[in-house]
């Protein structure tokens, strides 16, 4: 089969695609290490202690953050046989994921019930439990999308880049609270940098961007939902099963 000169054009484009998957990975990394270095990273180092659960919840998030690196420096190397038949395993580690999340939000509630009473108990869960759900469907997406890959590397950029809300709101040099200009400015980085390249690239911003970036806004939206009565019945009902 003859390939024209517009078969490679589009050839090249589709690895500059790939490619710059690489750096956005690295930059979620990135991203992670400094939001999560006060709190877990630094401490750890310094031979401080931590429940076995948030160890475990730490090692499957990096793990998750590790496998995703792998996943695009396959594709953007052309490995995309080794790439598909690992993809079945990132899948299950994000399942994995949020079992772990939410195992490891409702030990911390239980504590905090015990510690803090009802009220910052239900309210330190909320953030947790609605990151999983905003989480889950774009894994899902690109699970079910896996065979058509300009939806599956963006629906995994996406899903990667809500789980950066924890790091992102860490970040103390970002103000205690952080304001929502600065938030989103950070919060989203990867998946803005990944517009601008298909704009730059194609001229084009792909829906999954729109989908994940109102996504993020609708989970800083629906915050104020974890002080409202119908969410303190709730976790009034849920700990029934503590006591």
């Amino acid at each position: 089969m003859t390939t024209t000169p517009a078969d490679a054009v589009g050839s090249r484009a589709t690895a500059r695609t790939r490619r710059v998957f690489v750096p956005l990975a690295l930059l979620a990394v990135v991203m992670a290490l400094v939001g999560f270095w006060p709190t877990y990273f630094g401490p750890l180092l310094a031979g401080k202690a931590a429940t076995v659960l948030v160890h475990v919840h730490a090692v499957v998030f990096v793990g998750w953050l590790a496998m995703f690196v792998t996943q695009a420096a396959l594709a953007a190397n052309g490995r995309i046989a080794l790439h598909m038949r690992l993809g079945p395993w990132l899948f299950a580690f994000g399942m994995l994921l949020i079992v772990i999340g939410v195992a490891t939000t409702l030990a911390r509630f239980d504590n905090d019930l015990a510690a803090n009473g009802l009220a910052l108990a239900a309210r330190r869960a909320y953030g947790p439990l609605r990151d999983m759900v905003f989480f889950a469907p774009f894994l899902a997406a690109g699970w079910i999308c896996r065979r058509r890959p300009e939806i599956h590397k963006r629906c995994m950029l996406v899903a990667t880049t809500i789980l950066l809300v924890a790091a992102v709101g860490r970040m103390r040099f970002l103000g205690t609270p952080p304001s929502e200009v600065w938030f989103f400015s950070v919060w989203p980085l990867p998946v803005y940098i990944a517009m601008a390249h298909d704009y730059v690239t194609k001229r084009l911003i792909h829906p999954v961007y729109v989908l994940g970036v109102l996504a993020m806004v609708a989970m800083r939206l629906v915050l104020p939902l974890r002080t409202t009565q119908p969410w303190l019945d709730f976790a009034a009902w849920l700990a029934t099963f503590y006591r």
